[in-house]
């Protein structure tokens, strides 16, 4: 079922998945809740919106999707809508974590329960934070990247980040990735580059880290637009035999660099749990109960060993 909510929701689109439970009545069969996303242009956002509406799904339950397109007051500006709709409860996934704590708090006022996920926001209202720990999966990858230059790179690297200054959670993963290896003395450090969480800006923001540095050995890339354009620039400068990436976010084209070699490691999330978490925590609290304030979604170090199950999902 797909339908438009709201005079905000109706200029950026929105997507319903319904699903009823027969002999209760309406009201209490099919609470509406409402997903904020960043975008859909990220395969991750698109799974975690897939986990999310099965979850709806399950549970009876109607969820309303509401593509910001990388625009934060397009987030608040959401909030606001659903929160004269009253909707039974949101689930956001916050572009500015400090900017969308207003409407967050609106929300809460209102009655209406508020569970982040992945972005993590200052302390307040919601009712849970759901995803993965960041700086840990950073410092996970890290070892990882410092274990290869050790054993197949000579000890010795000049790495690269292509990050989105303009997100918070891919700043931590930055942070993270990057306090564990600028101890080690046989890793200099090239420079990062901002793609802004845009697939084409991470491609030419890679292009020019290439072209400036060289001697660059190693890119790190902090989120799935960065390492898509990651790849694409490595390629696109015939730099395959001597530039390894290092990345968050499986794609099909990350796994074709797996397969090609260039491409070493990648942080594989959950989009998909974590989109089901959110919709399942609001289930919850809907019929009175409480749910943990910090859940945790695993992550998997994909390489080369370990990709053969993943594939099937990017064909």
């Amino acid at each position: 079922m797909v339908m438009l909510v709201g005079r905000r929701a109706a200029a950026a689109g929105a997507v319903v998945a319904a699903a009823g439970l027969a002999g209760r009545p309406r009201a209490q069969q099919q609470p509406t809740f409402a997903l904020v996303q960043i975008n859909q242009q990220a395969l991750f956002f698109n799974q975690m919106n897939q986990g999310a509406m099965q979850a709806a799904q399950r549970a009876g339950a109607k969820l309303v999707i509401f593509n910001s397109n990388d625009r934060p007051q397009a987030q608040n500006d959401a909030i606001e809508t659903y929160i004269q709709q009253k909707v039974a409860g949101i689930i956001v996934c916050a572009i500015d974590v400090n900017g969308v704590v207003p409407a967050v708090q609106a929300a809460a006022a209102a009655g209406i329960p508020v569970v982040a996920v992945d972005a993590i926001l200052p302390a307040g209202p919601q009712k849970a934070q759901i995803g993965v720990d960041n700086a840990r999966a950073g410092a996970m990858l890290a070892e990882a990247f410092l274990a290869y230059v050790k054993s197949a790179m000579g000890g010795r690297a000049t790495l690269g980040v292509v990050g989105a200054l303009n997100s918070f959670i891919q700043n931590v993963r930055q942070k993270g990735f990057e306090d564990a290896v600028r101890a080690d003395p046989a890793i200099r450090m090239a420079g990062t580059v901002d793609g802004r969480n845009v697939q084409d800006s991470a491609l030419a923001a890679a292009e020019q880290l290439i072209t400036a540095n060289p001697g660059l050995t190693a890119i790190y890339a902090t989120g799935e637009p960065a390492l898509l354009g990651a790849v694409a620039a490595v390629q696109s400068q015939n730099k395959q035999a001597s530039i390894r990436v290092f990345g968050w976010d499986l794609t099909a084209q990350a796994i074709a660099g797996i397969d090609q070699g260039f491409v070493v490691a990648v942080v594989q999330q959950d989009p998909a749990a974590m989109g089901a978490a959110g919709v399942d925590a609001l289930v919850k609290l809907h019929g009175g109960g409480t749910v943990d304030p910090q859940i945790a979604i695993p992550v998997t170090i994909v390489t080369k060993a370990n990709v053969e199950p993943y594939r099937a999902m990017f064909r």
